[in-house]
């Protein structure tokens, strides 16, 4: 696998509901990536590992979202040079579980089948949401209320 770098602007972007930073992925650097084709990429910014989802942008290309605490991880800000050193996910599905959620799906065999059967995208930010928590109490509390909707067979992150 290759693993192609680039330079890029850190600039504001993001969906408009949640203004965050980005990195446009270079037209050549993508083609080299797999094109469209590839959804997910690993890779370094400015040294610290990455692990991140190709977006689409509105008129083809796609960019990639850097939210606060990747920024924080890596030292940059907005406007800032970046350098990037990126090849295609080889396990695009796999999502990195924070220990809480891993000890409460295991607790509840039926949560655990349930969210198997969520897409990838809903079980990372499901991971991310329960993996955020500055707290160990509210990475704890939000894996079983997680886990608790998954295993009545609902939303994971919708409360009711």
């Amino acid at each position: 696998m290759y693993t192609h770098t680039f330079e890029a602007t850190l600039e504001a972007g993001g969906p408009s509901f949640m203004p965050t930073q980005v990195v446009i992925v270079p037209p050549l650097v993508l083609e080299a990536l797999g094109g469209n084709a590839t959804r997910r990429v690993t890779g370094t910014l400015n040294g610290h590992p990455v692990r991140l989802g190709l977006l689409p942008l509105t008129g083809g290309g796609r960019y990639l979202l850097i939210n606060k605490d990747l920024c924080q991880a890596s030292g940059v800000q907005l406007g800032q040079r970046v350098t990037l050193a990126l090849a295609p996910d080889p396990e695009p599905n796999r999502v990195d579980l924070p220990e809480e959620l891993a000890e409460a799906l295991e607790a509840w065999p039926e949560a655990g089948v349930r969210f198997e059967l969520l897409a990838g995208s809903m079980r990372r930010a499901v991971a991310q949401h329960i993996g955020s928590g500055k707290q160990p109490e509210t990475r704890a509390r939000r894996a079983v209320e997680i886990t608790e909707r998954l295993a009545r067979g609902g939303h994971p992150l919708r409360k009711g």
